[in-house]
């Protein structure tokens, strides 16, 4: 594996693949910390979500057949009439808010005016509980928004950081410490050469003697 490492076997080389081998795993270790640590919310977050989820969508079925019921009592321009001029409006602000080092989507709601702008005399009751269920479930909705948005941008960072971890600990990692070792070996041997040269060099100088 040294040679997918252009090193040259000397000590400077040798200490500055040290170096790069230290700063690595404590990047590595850092990373799987963060991956950690980001693995949490994320869990918290997806157990939540299907039970919210199943929430809401109960809470639109009803909205919906309430709705339906009341379109059943209207012929379509009485309905349509009724619904042409709301008085109500809804906006919602999108922010940020960092869970962990993670910035993700921070909803709020703003509604102002009344729905009920129609003429009550003239429409069923089904409509009046159709859409309070439906002002009802709005935040919700929202809620609902700002969590899956939250967990896929949670999921995201997740799959970056293990990808990095994991070009760290199977590429990196394993290309340095080949490549001290490979140095080290090539160090230790030239040492040897060395010293058998002495040694016959100082044996020569012996017999000549």
């Amino acid at each position: 594996m040294a040679g997918s490492v252009n090193v040259n076997p000397n000590r400077m080389e040798l200490l500055k693949l040290r170096r790069r081998l230290a700063i690595a795993r404590r990047g590595h270790r850092l990373l799987k910390d963060k991956l950690d640590e980001l693995m949490k919310p994320f869990l918290a977050m997806v157990g939540d979500l299907k039970g919210v989820r199943a929430e809401v969508e109960r809470e639109l079925i009803e909205a919906h057949h309430v709705f339906t019921v009341a379109r059943s009592e209207m012929s379509p321009g009485e309905l349509e009439q009724a619904l042409a001029y709301p008085s109500a409006s809804a906006s919602v602000t999108a922010g940020r808010k960092p869970v962990l080092s993670v910035m993700v989507p921070d909803l709020v709601l703003s509604t102002e005016g009344e729905f009920d702008s129609y003429g009550l005399a003239l429409t069923p009751a089904m409509l009046d509980e159709a859409l309070t269920r439906y002002e009802e479930v709005l935040p919700r909705l929202i809620d609902l928004a700002q969590r899956e948005k939250a967990i896929m941008t949670l999921a995201e960072e997740i799959e970056k950081t293990r990808r990095r971890v994991n070009a760290l600990e199977y590429v990196l990692l394993p290309q340095l410490e080949e490549s001290v070792r490979y140095i080290t070996m090539k160090l230790d041997e030239f040492e040897r050469e060395n010293l058998t040269r002495l040694m016959k060099i100082k044996q020569m100088v012996g017999e000549s003697l």
